[in-house]
Formats: C-alpha cells, sequence, structure tokens
C-alpha cells in the first residue's frame, strides 16, 4: 500500500461499490476497485480507487498488465503488418556496421563501433594511431547475454590507460553495479562495488570516488575506495543530509581538481580537491545559499564559476584557486538579460560558453590569449550544436555535433585558430537520403498571456497549409529541459507519410532562459499546459491540421503534460502517446520514500503545504478525470521504473475508462523487464518506436 505523509490528519480504508465501466470490446481488461483508499489532508477527501495496484509483488498486478498487453495486442492487430514494416524500414536506414569518430586521450584513440545484429555497441581503442591494432575493452552484447535488459551507466578508463572502470543495470532500475577491468590481462578485479552513480578515478590510478544512494535513489554519499581493498573499507567522505541535494563527482578536461557537487534543483554547492592528492581533505567553492545555482571549471590559477547570483540568466566569473570564496569572484562574462548561458568548456587556450538566446543555441569562443570572441556559425535557422568528446586539454581543436530536424548527426572538428570546420562524419542514411524535400521552420503561438511560444515545425516538401494534414504534435516542459531539434531517421517513415511532425517549446523547459523555466513550474505550472494548447490552436488556427487530424504525444514529466491538455481539451485531440507518464502528480509529491519526490518540491511544490496541495490537485490528471468524451489514448509503463512508477499510468487507464462517456480506446502496453527508458538494445528500442508509430498512423488510417 502506500505510505502517505505524517501530516495527514486522517487514513482510512473504506469499501465503495465498483463504478461502472465503460463497454468497448469484451476483451478489454476488467480492473477491480478494491478496498479504496480516503486520504483527508487539510481538510479535504480524496479517494484512490484503484491503489491496489500499486503492490507489485501482488500476483494479481502482473496478471493484470499482462491481460492489458493482450487487449493491447488485440486493439492493434489490424496494424500489425504496418508494424512491421515500419521496423524493417527503421532498421533498413541504419548502417548497422558501423564506427564512431575516434577521440584522442592521451596515447590511444578510442571509439565505439556497431556490428550488425547485434544490439549494443563495442567499446574500442587503438594506441598511437588509427593505423594500430584494435583493442576491446568492453563489449556490451557478450556483458549482456544472460540478460532481458542490460544498461551501461558510468564508463571511465584510468589516467594511465591501464585499468577500465564500469556500472552495469540488468532490471531496468537504475541500479549500477561498479566493476573494474584489467584492460592489459583483460580480466575483472575483484573491486564490486553496489547501487554507484557517479565514478571518479584520482591520477594515481588506484584511487576510485564514487557516489552511492539512498532509499529514496537519491545519490547522496561520496566514498573514496583504493583498488585492492573491500567495498566495506572504503572511506565515506561526505554525506549530504539534506533530501532536497544530490550529490556527483567529476574530474576537469585539465585533470588538476576532482569536483563533488551537491545540487538541489534552486541551489548548490561545489567542494573540490586536487586528482593528485587524493587524501586531502574536500575543500568547499562557495557555501550554499537559496536560490543561488552556480557550476566550476578550472583554468591555470583561476577557477571560473558560472552562476546566476544576481544574475537570472546567469554570468561567468573567475576565482583564485586558493581562495574561491564569493568575495574574490571578478566577473568574466556579464549577464545579458535576452541570453542563457547554459554552459562553459575551458581549454588551454580557449573556452567556449553554450549560450541559448530566443531558443536558439550559440557557441562564443573565447581566446584567453588575446581576449578576441567569436561565434562558430551554423547554416540553419532550426538546429541543435552541442560539444562532442574532447578529451585534451592543450588543443586548438573543438568536436561539436550539428543537426537539425532535416540535417543528420554530423561531427565536426573545428579549428579554434583558423575558425575553419571538417567534418568528420555524417550519419548515413542507409538507401539514400535527400535533405532538399523536406523543410523546417520556427513560428509562434500566442500564449494565453500574451508570451510568444516557439514551435518547430518539420514536412516532406509539397505539403500543402490546407487543414487537411495529419500532424504530430509533441512537448515536455519540466526541469528547465530544453527540446533539441535533432535528426531522426524514424521521423522519415511518419514524413513520407503525410504527416507533419512539430514539437512545442512550452514553458517549464530552458528554451527561452531561466525566465521560461520560472514560468512554468511551482504555482505557474499550469502555463506549461494552456501554452501547449496555444500551440495546437495555433497549427489548427494556421491550417498545418485541424482537431480531428492531430495526434499528440510526451513521456514522463512531459506525460503530465498529455494528461493535463487532455482533461482540460479533449475536443482538441485526436489521439495521445503518454510514456511513462507522470499523472498521479498528487499522491507521488505526497510520498516522500519514492525516488525523486522530496528533491522535486522545488519543481512540483510541496503539497504538505495547503496552497501546493490545492494547486497541485487543481491540474493533476488522475485527480482531474470527471465523466466526458476523451480521445483515443494510448499510455506505455515500465514495471521497474524507479522514476515514475508503473502504477500511474496503469491507474490512470483505469480510472478513464470507468469515468469517460465515450466509445474511444485507451490502451496500456507495459514493459515487464524495463524502466524508465524502455528496452535497452537498439533492435528492442526500435520495435518499440515502430509500435507506437503504428499506433500513431492508424490514428489517422494510414495502414499502409
Amino acid at each position: 500500500m502506500q505510505r502517505m505523509a505524517a501530516v495527514m490528519t486522517m487514513i482510512v480504508l473504506i469499501a465503495i461499490p465498483p463504478m461502472a465501466h465503460t463497454q468497448q470490446t469484451t476483451s478489454q481488461p476488467p480492473i477491480a476497485e478494491k478496498k479504496p483508499i480516503s486520504v483527508t489532508l487539510h481538510g479535504d477527501t480524496r479517494v484512490d480507487h484503484y491503489a491496489w495496484i500499486r503492490d507489485k509483488k501482488n500476483p494479481e498486478v502482473i496478471k493484470l498488465l499482462e491481460a492489458e498487453n493482450t487487449y493491447t495486442d488485440a486493439i492493434m492487430a489490424p496494424a500489425k503488418d504496418l508494424e512491421e514494416r515500419l521496423y524493417q524500414e527503421m532498421v533498413g536506414r541504419l548502417k548497422e556496421t558501423d564506427l564512431d569518430v575516434p577521440y584522442r586521450d592521451g596515447d590511444y584513440y578510442y571509439y565505439t563501433r556497431t556490428e550488425k545484429g547485434k544490439q549494443y555497441p563495442i567499446y574500442c581503442r587503438m594506441k598511437g594511431s588509427l593505423e594500430a591494432p584494435e583493442e576491446i575493452i568492453l563489449d556490451q552484447n557478450e556483458l549482456a547475454k544472460s540478460y532481458k535488459y542490460f544498461r551501461l551507466g558510468a564508463l571511465t578508463v584510468s589516467p594511465d590507460h591501464r585499468l577500465l572502470a564500469y556500472a552495469i543495470d540488468t532490471t531496468g532500475s537504475e541500479e549500477f553495479r561498479l566493476f573494474v577491468k584489467d584492460l592489459a590481462a583483460n580480466s575483472i578485479l575483484g573491486d564490486k562495488v553496489d547501487d554507484v552513480v557517479s565514478v571518479v578515478w584520482a591520477l594515481d590510478n588506484k584511487t576510485i570516488f564514487y557516489t552511492t544512494r539512498d532509499a529514496a535513489k537519491r545519490p547522496y554519499r561520496l566514498f573514496r575506495h583504493t583498488l585492492g581493498t573491500p567495498a566495506s573499507s572504503d572511506v565515506l567522505l561526505y554525506e549530504e543530509k539534506d533530501e532536497l541535494y544530490r550529490v556527483f563527482a567529476s574530474r576537469t578536461r585539465s585533470k588538476r581538481f576532482i569536483f563533488v557537487i551537491s545540487a538541489a534543483s534552486t541551489s548548490g554547492e561545489v567542494r573540490y580537491i586536487p586528482a593528485d592528492r587524493p587524501f586531502e581533505p574536500l575543500k568547499i567553492v562557495s557555501p550554499r545559499e537559496p536560490d543561488h545555482e552556480y557550476s566550476v571549471d578550472h583554468h591555470g590559477d583561476s577557477f571560473y564559476i558560472v552562476t546566476n547570483k544576481r544574475a537570472k540568466n546567469f554570468k561567468l566569473v573567475s576565482a583564485p584557486v586558493i581562495s574561491p570564496g564569493q568575495e574574490n569572484w571578478k566577473e568574466v562574462l556579464p549577464h545579458r538579460p535576452g541570453v542563457r548561458l547554459e554552459n562553459v568548456d575551458f581549454f588551454e587556450q580557449y573556452y567556449i560558453a553554450y549560450e541559448r538566446e530566443m531558443g536558439i543555441q550559440k557557441m562564443r569562443v573565447t581566446d584567453f590569449r588575446n581576449g578576441a570572441v567569436h561565434y562558430v556559425e551554423f547554416p540553419e535557422p532550426v538546429y541543435s550544436a552541442f560539444p562532442s568528446t574532447n578529451r585534451i586539454f592543450n588543443t586548438n581543436i573543438f568536436r561539436f555535433n550539428y543537426q537539425s530536424l532535416v540535417t543528420p548527426s554530423s561531427i565536426y572538428d573545428y579549428n579554434l585558430d583558423s575558425r575553419e570546420r571538417t567534418l568528420m562524419k555524417q550519419t548515413e542514411v542507409v538507401g539514400g537520403y535527400d535533405p532538399s524535400k523536406y523543410q523546417s521552420e520556427r513560428i509562434y503561438a500566442t500564449a494565453k498571456d500574451g508570451k510568444l511560444v516557439p514551435i518547430s515545425v518539420v514536412y516532406k516538401k509539397g505539403f500543402v497549409k490546407d487543414g487537411k494534414a495529419p500532424l504530430h504534435l509533441s512537448g515536455y516542459g519540466s526541469y528547465g529541459s530544453s527540446i533539441s531539434t535533432t535528426f531522426s531517421s524514424n521521423r522519415l517513415s511518419l514524413l513520407d507519410r503525410g504527416l507533419v511532425v512539430a514539437l512545442a517549446h512550452v514553458r517549464g523547459g530552458g528554451d527561452m532562459g531561466k525566465e521560461w523555466h520560472d514560468d512554468g513550474k511551482m504555482l505557474n505550472k499550469k502555463n506549461t499546459f494552456t501554452d501547449f494548447i496555444a500551440c495546437a490552436e495555433h497549427l489548427v488556427a494556421e491550417k498545418y491540421t485541424s482537431p480531428d487530424r492531430l495526434t499528440i504525444e510526451g513521456g514522463s514529466a512531459g506525460g503530465l503534460l498529455m494528461g493535463a491538455v487532455t482533461n482540460m481539451r479533449p475536443d482538441l485531440f485526436k489521439a495521445v502517446v503518454a510514456q511513462v507518464p507522470f499523472v498521479d502528480v498528487i499522491n507521488t509529491m505526497l510520498d516522500a520514500s519514492l525516488p525523486l519526490t522530496v528533491g522535486e518540491y522545488l519543481e512540483w511544490g510541496n503539497p504538505n503545504e495547503k496552497e501546493h496541495y490545492e494547486y497541485i490537485k487543481s491540474y493533476c490528471p488522475y485527480t482531474n478525470i470527471t465523466a466526458k468524451a476523451y480521445p483515443n489514448i494510448l499510455v506505455k509503463v515500465g514495471l521497474n521504473d524507479p522514476r515514475v512508477g508503473y502504477w500511474e499510468g496503469a491507474k490512470w487507464v483505469a480510472k478513464l475508462r470507468s469515468m469517460k462517456t465515450d466509445k474511444n480506446t485507451i490502451v496500456l502496453k507495459a514493459n515487464l523487464a524495463s524502466g524508465h527508458g524502455g528496452s535497452s538494445g537498439r533492435y528492442d528500442r526500435l520495435k518499440e518506436i515502430a509500435f507506437d508509430y503504428a499506433y500513431i498512423l492508424s490514428q489517422h488510417e494510414i495502414l499502409k
């Protein structure tokens, strides 16, 4: 049973007669309301008819999920041939045996490659040159043989390149176990640690710093491990007792320092230790303060700090390593209200600032030697650009990835001196791909309060704005995360069948700066939903589509978005795809034992406080289901999901079926061997995407 917050004034188990279910088909799984839970908080009583579904150990729950899968398969049977064609199309566009661009680290060139028919990448290296013999350092396919699910977490080579530390998860629960491999002997050492998150080597090649999680899966402790000693003797260096904060570790590109970051969603602090002196005590850069976020990098005798201290969209300051407190901070790159400073990368002679202005990513390059500044130029109006792997500190070559909705992922080596770029590799679309046949654009919808909300749109040329085209709109809008306008060869299966694909950059995300995030969280969360509705209405008004041709999709917190807008405007959408949806917000945020809950009070609000409780309850998708017509809905969950419990989607489906007044179909597909991200292997993942696309296309009555 679900554990509710201690401040509740009353918890009573009561028996309530089952509610009538809408009959759609005799094969629809019946879901009984067993001992509904009645909870009173802040003078308000809520009844949860389907709380029993949360009990993963109850055999009836597994039977229910299996029955739901059987029902979903029956509903999707007419699209089975389409699903298979889609899968074959997607596989057919892949260069199944392929090689990533090698990157240099020390005397080695590291890369990953894939082989036809194998689910996972193979990690390799060559010593000295690209003509040297290949050495396989880790073959995930061999490690994954015995498991239905396999995911690689931390992967880091020791500074002398003799040892490999890696962590694996074999259930989807994100519980990673750390191993250390002797690369010369091709053997696994006895050093093993459970439930690790971040892993960093000290420069002595025998000391490892790692973080572990608490019962709520919050990274909270930093340990120091010496190779050859048992994990039970590892030294606890730091423990974060504030449940709002999470702890991570990293090492600077200069290799001089190891940073220990303790961060909440609105504040944080950074500690450091010399990477060549791992037994020294941790020191702090600047103590935590409310609403002060900062991150640190290193160059020369200085730390460089990206901070929002009196700078809502962040600025860059420097401080001496010997005394990095705020009293010694010196402004390097000032705050600019319309420009969000997202991060900064440091090299021996240059630093690169990653900025976002009007939702567009920019790379600002500054020469330490003379202060000269220039921006890396990009050819398209809507694109994504971000750093690739850059391990060398003293170099004038910066590697980055560029792509767009129509341009495949492209790796460039950029000469910071000459400003010339060399295309190292563009991901091949097997069978031929002509980007000139597709068009992307950025348009803006006007939100309820007058804000302009960006929408990225892509379609195959020949599209006519007459309101008759099918359109698939997706969104997210949480945690300050921006939706990247990246390329997908899979998406071609939609575009080539006449669909328009659109991305709504709604508030709650970070697409338009820090204010964009703040305006879509806590007591402003409903802006996320009304922004998305405004985007949908704009696409209809401008005749990109019409409500009976509009499908929508979102996952996790984007699944919350799907649930909220479906409650608010069910008439606006033909069908909804909700991936691992966070739809039982009020119950989840009242359960501090669940992963993420306490740390996300600063994103959603703390419902133990009356004002936040009432606000969350007013939009919580599960709570706000009413007796009315809903569109067709596909809900997908993962049984081992540690971020959004499988029961949220399952309960949502049950309640929707019991309340809705229409004859539309709601289906639930449960992956019984995965977690938040779905299947782990690349072919299995493509099968999941093919299923999703088959559902979307079938809603548009496209079965070819």
